[in-house]
């Protein structure tokens, strides 16, 4: 299954819910489970993606389910009496004195699970139907030529064996339309990002300019030093490591036989590139006072005593505003872009909850009739809270 994620992850540009007062869902007709735009998302539909969603789930904790040798379970709801059943026959003993878990325990188990489902099945279809609707709005088509060679490029990736696709095929639930549509859909979600940042990217010499003067430091390096240390437990130990060295011991065999620091000592005794303020306050301080190639020691710290010596010093430096500004312009524009991003998301989101509307039982965040969510200590009221819509990276999954 972990092959086939490239094909069951609709990408989306934003996670926004805008909250909306409640209105009712009795527009709907009696096949559908929601109305989004005139465009019904029918029972049928629901159903096929539950199947496909179950699979997914189980086949994570299930190598039966995920092979395809046992077919994928969907709590019974709403009375949830076969899921119930089947919770009470595989749940383990219960430790000694332990109360065994009571039928409602169960049940609630199975409407969680249920309702985890559902959820993620109806934010995916509404998702897509916001996504095709809103690129209908826009004049953006997908062709079914581009439809089918971003079909065969991603299956060749995922799947160099045909074998294996069929496999994947028997085991997820899907066929080809379901796989085509959740490609159609991404590509309709990618030509939308485009022409939302298109032309997002101008960044001025003046706004380079202010950004470098404002965060000099991100594009400052302070000095730093390369140490060859031995780090002992005792003064006695450090006085014998000093003596050592003084007597021309390298301090690869001297770090070697008396030092307690690992790494270091691993190492020859070196310790490269360290900036002030990185290591314990007394050695620190002993490092940035001491001249380079002389040896200093023992310095008492609270892991121990030091021997050290400077071996190399690399001063300061700062980048002047032409060796910063590629990466300042490059930030610049994702910022840019991504706040174009940001601002038509509040209006693609409330255009488009604002046209859903969801049958009773099958009702999410994403739909007009979803009561309003009670306040939090986090989102104060009339605020926003988690949601689904396109986005840009990683998106709705309903399928693995």
């Amino acid at each position: 299954m972990k092959l086939a994620r490239r094909f069951l992850a609709l990408g989306a540009f934003f996670v926004v819910a805008i909250v909306l007062a409640a209105c009712d869902g009795s527009s709907i007709p009696g096949n559908s489970v929601a109305k989004v735009d005139g465009t019904s998302i029918t029972k049928d539909d629901f159903n096929h993606w539950l199947k496909i969603a179950a699979i997914s789930s189980q086949g994570q904790t299930d190598p039966d389910v995920a092979s395809g040798k046992k077919a994928a379970e969907i709590p019974d709801a709403p009375d949830f009496t076969k899921c119930v059943a089947e919770k009470q026959k595989t749940a383990p003993t219960p430790a000694k004195g332990q109360p065994a878990p009571t039928t409602a325990q169960f049940k609630q188990q199975c409407s969680t699970e249920y309702n985890g489902l559902r959820d993620q099945v109806l934010q995916f279809l509404i998702s897509a139907q916001w996504i095709v609707g809103e690129a209908k709005d826009q004049g953006i088509k997908v062709t079914d030529s581009e439809v089918n060679t971003q079909f065969e490029t991603t299956k060749k990736q995922s799947f160099p064996k045909e074998a294996d696709f069929q496999k994947f095929l028997k085991s997820s639930g899907m066929g080809l339309d379901d796989l085509k549509f959740r490609v159609r859909v991404q590509a309709l979600s990618d030509k939308l990002r485009t022409k939302v940042t298109k032309g997002k990217d101008t960044v001025t010499q003046a706004q380079i300019a202010d950004y470098f003067n404002k965060n000099k430091s991100r594009f400052a390096q302070p000095e730093r030093r390369d140490l060859r240390i031995v780090l002992t437990k005792t003064k006695a130990k450090a006085d014998q490591a000093l003596a050592a060295l003084k007597s021309g011991q390298s301090f690869k065999s001297v770090a070697k036989k008396y030092s307690i620091d690992q790494a270091s000592k691993n190492q020859g005794g070196k310790l490269l590139a360290v900036a002030k303020g990185q290591q314990e306050k007394a050695l620190d301080d002993a490092v940035f006072k001491a001249p380079k190639g002389k040896l200093t020691g023992p310095v008492k710290t609270q892991f121990g005593y030091y021997v050290f010596d400077v071996s190399k010093i690399t001063p300061a430096s700062q980048q002047s505003i032409a060796q910063a500004t590629p990466t300042i312009k490059q930030l610049l524009q994702s910022q840019n872009q991504q706040k174009a991003l940001d601002d038509f998301v509040k209006d693609f989101q409330k255009r488009w909850k604002d046209k859903t509307n969801c049958r009773n039982g099958f009702v999410t965040q994403d739909c007009k009739n979803a009561p309003k969510p009670k306040s939090t200590s986090t989102v104060p009221p009339g605020g926003v809270t988690t949601g689904s819509a396109p986005a840009n990276s990683g998106g709705t999954t309903t399928g693995g």
